[in-house]
């Protein structure tokens, strides 16, 4: 198969988009996304506030539908029906306010709404499996948590990003996370946690990821290459091994003094 722009062929490319378009009303949210996600990569998406990045998330998460453009899950066209159809294809999400039920145990957690249950006509929660199903799995992908028992308030940071990473490719079959601010006011030993934890799903398990951040040294400590959007398209795709924090600061201030003279002219 011909290779694509960073040489990657395409039989590893688990999740390419091919110019995706969508507008709201008058606005414009994305022109004409090209896009492409290896198997085990994690890739990093930047851009200002209005770039497009949100509405990107969202039609590959199968909230929204494209105007105009294809998506392809492993080489396939798919066409997403809804939020539940991109994850029954391999497609979690893990948003900023990580969803989770902060009374609820760490065990009761990483099976809210697929709980395990047990007996026949009444059905009953099957406690002791679930308990053991997640000290198994936190143990095999590395997350210390001392009791899987811990309501999730008492956690921190760190931890609570980490459970709800677990809880997301907890189920077989998950291909590609999408992860919004994973590192958010996070302090250095809760960011190396979760920059361990993606890595590790990624290179382990072959976990492709998605990574939204505004801060570009986070992307650069957590991810293999970088895409910028600006103004609905991706206008940078580099790997982090070939580029640099200022390199890319540079090209975001340069493409934003651009921007306000092209207004300027235009005005």
């Amino acid at each position: 198969m011909s290779p694509l722009s960073d040489g990657s062929s395409v039989d590893e490319v688990v999740l390419r988009a091919e110019g995706i378009a969508k507008r709201f009303g008058a606005v414009v949210a994305l022109r004409d996304v090209n896009l492409h996600l290896r198997r085990g990569e994690v890739l990093g998406v930047v851009g200002d506030n209005g770039a497009g990045k949100s509405t990107l998330v969202k039609i590959v998460t199968g909230y929204h539908a494209p105007d105009r453009g294809r998506l392809f899950l492993d080489g396939k066209e798919v066409r997403f029906r809804s939020v539940q159809d991109a994850r029954r294809q391999g497609i979690e999400t893990v948003f900023q306010d990580l969803a989770l039920v902060n009374e609820l145990s760490v065990y009761h957690n990483l099976f809210l709404n697929r709980e395990a249950t047990r007996g026949g006509r009444l059905r009953f929660l099957a406690n002791r499996q679930m308990r053991a199903q997640a000290r198994r799995y936190l143990d095999e992908i590395e997350v210390d948590i001392p009791s899987v028992d811990t309501p999730v308030e008492k956690l921190s940071g760190g931890q609570r990003q980490a459970i709800a990473v677990a809880r997301a490719t907890r189920q077989p079959g998950v291909k590609i996370l999408l992860l919004d601010e994973p590192l958010a006011a996070m302090g250095a030993k809760e960011t190396s946690l979760i920059i361990q934890l993606v890595k590790g799903l990624a290179r382990q398990r072959g976990v492709s990821m998605l990574v939204i951040d505004h801060n570009y040294t986070h992307l650069f400590e957590l991810c293999d290459r970088v895409n910028v959007i600006q103004q609905g398209r991706v206008t940078l795709d580099k790997a982090i091994a070939e580029t640099s924090l200022s390199e890319l600061t540079d090209f975001m201030v340069q493409s934003y003094r651009s921007q306000v003279g092209r207004g300027r002219a235009g005005g």
